[in-house]
């Protein structure tokens, strides 16, 4: 018992067959079965979370919709306050222009927070068609999936480790975190998020876009409208 304590305090990463393998490298010749024995007697077995499966996805390649509200994207980041807590935000932009429609920010943003967030949207704007996600626990949510068959929207899920195919909110993200999250130290959730609030506005507003020909979203909105 003493030798697999030592072990576990010392590589508390170690399974069973790993601690198995040193005591006979040190010359051990205890049976296997006697060894697991005790090795469940002290409680050391490792629980290994089973990975979640995924349904198969046929994403639909990315395409720029030829109106406002027809295809939104969401995507998740993370980042830390000043005093080492992790805050999480929640970013919703419009596919047509690049328009930031929501920066959400606080600790926790579960499946519920984000549906929150989206009635709130579309209760301002005309809803979308289609949202563009990955597959983060709270995106696959059933929650989220009932909210929208009942809005009649489509979830567009990019397969797993393609982010090339949620390119515009990638881009969106990157631009987000140079200019706020990398440049400021945030002393609580509400600095966040007046700087974010600052920033989605200028980012509307002000700041010229390459891909809309040199116009900020709102301005590049305004000359397509007929």
């Amino acid at each position: 018992m003493d030798f697999l304590n030592r072990l576990a305090e010392t590589y508390p990463r170690w399974g069973f067959r790993k601690m198995f393998d040193w005591l006979r490298f040190q010359g051990k010749t205890w049976n296997h079965k006697r060894v697991r024995r005790v090795y469940r007697a002290l409680n050391l077995n490792r629980r290994i979370k089973p990975k979640k499966r995924l349904p198969s996805r046929h994403p639909i390649p990315l395409k720029i919709p030829s109106r406002s509200n027809y295809g939104w994207s969401m995507d998740f980041m993370s980042y830390s306050l000043a005093s080492g807590r992790s805050f999480r935000t929640l970013n919703i932009m419009d596919d047509f222009n690049r328009e930031s429609l929501a920066i959400e920010v606080d600790f926790s943003l579960p499946a519920s927070r984000v549906i929150r967030t989206l009635d709130q949207l579309i209760d301002h704007r005309a809803k979308p068609n289609t949202l563009r996600i990955d597959n983060g626990p709270e995106f696959i949510s059933s929650k989220l999936e009932v909210w929208a068959q009942h809005h009649q929207i489509t979830l567009n899920f990019i397969q797993p480790g393609k982010p090339t195919q949620n390119a515009l909110i990638e881009r969106f993200n990157r631009t987000f975190r140079e200019d706020i999250l990398d440049m400021y130290l945030f002393q609580s959730l509400d600095h966040v998020r007046q700087l974010a609030d600052l920033w989605s506005h200028s980012y509307n507003t002000e700041r010229p876009h390459q891909a809309l020909g040199g116009v900020p979203p709102l301005a590049f909105t305004h000359h397509s409208q007929p």
